[in-house]
């Protein structure tokens, strides 16, 4: 599962300045995580940034918005790699995208590390954009007494990914109208990368039906397991033409 790390989230009010946009250390904070992830995956190795280029900042990202990091290694070496990293903020209702900002990031892999590092392999075919894939990482405030990764952090994420799916497909304000069957399958660790791939399997006038997969991965094995799934009805808000 190598290429394009794909990290989305929401602009809330609590990451947002006075001005109702996106504060730069937040977003600067999405674009180092993507590139740890996208690191990750890519050399099975425990990595820590080591530098990044020049970030500018192009445009804002504001408050109510989707934003995407996403992370591609464009450069390995023996025992470190760059990652170039784009984030793009997107307005849910209108589907209108602008490029933040742009930048490239230096990773190191630790001593102990296997190296040398795998070299860069050939790019891989975009995936059908019927499916929207979010990864993230599990850290210890998320976590249990026994280092795994709360149920009630599992299915706020399953939520926030039907809720993003549904409301790309639509365009429309779209809340959660009733959680159909959510199942546990396996363990989540503290540490590991989770995606969830979430697709709109039915749709109605007003509503729609989204299952979500939650999958978990072992950063340096790369072992992935399906650790939850769950369906979800979402309903577009009354105040909504159709």
């Amino acid at each position: 599962m190598a290429g394009v790390v794909r990290l989305i989230d929401m602009v809330f009010p609590g990451d947002t300045n006075h001005h109702g946009t996106l504060f730069g250390g937040v977003a600067l904070a999405h674009m180092d995580k993507v590139a740890f992830l996208a690191a990750s995956r890519h050399g099975r190795a425990p990595f820590v940034t080591a530098a990044s280029d020049r970030i500018d900042f192009a445009a804002p990202a504001l408050k109510g918005e989707l934003i995407e990091a996403t992370g591609k290694v464009i450069r390995v070496g023996s025992r470190s790699l760059d990652v170039e990293v784009e984030l793009v903020a997107e307005a849910l209702l209108s589907g209108e995208r602008r490029l933040c900002t742009r930048g490239r990031f230096t990773l190191v892999a630790r001593e102990g590390a296997a190296v040398p590092l795998p070299p860069l392999a050939p790019p891989e075919e975009e995936e059908p954009g019927e499916v929207l894939r979010m990864v993230d990482m599990v850290f210890p405030p998320q976590t249990n007494h026994y280092g795994t990764l709360f149920g009630g952090e599992a299915l706020r994420m399953l939520g926030k990914a039907a809720f993003l799916a549904s409301t790309r497909d639509t365009r429309k304000v779209m809340v959660m109208a009733a959680s159909e069957r959510v199942d546990f399958t396996t363990p989540i660790n503290e540490g590991e990368m989770i995606e969830l791939a979430a697709r709109v399997t039915m749709r109605g006038n007003r509503s729609q039906r989204v299952r979500v997969e939650l999958w978990a991965e072992d950063l340096l094995s790369g072992e992935r397991r399906r650790a939850a799934s769950a369906e979800f009805v979402m309903v577009a808000t009354a105040s909504v033409q159709d």
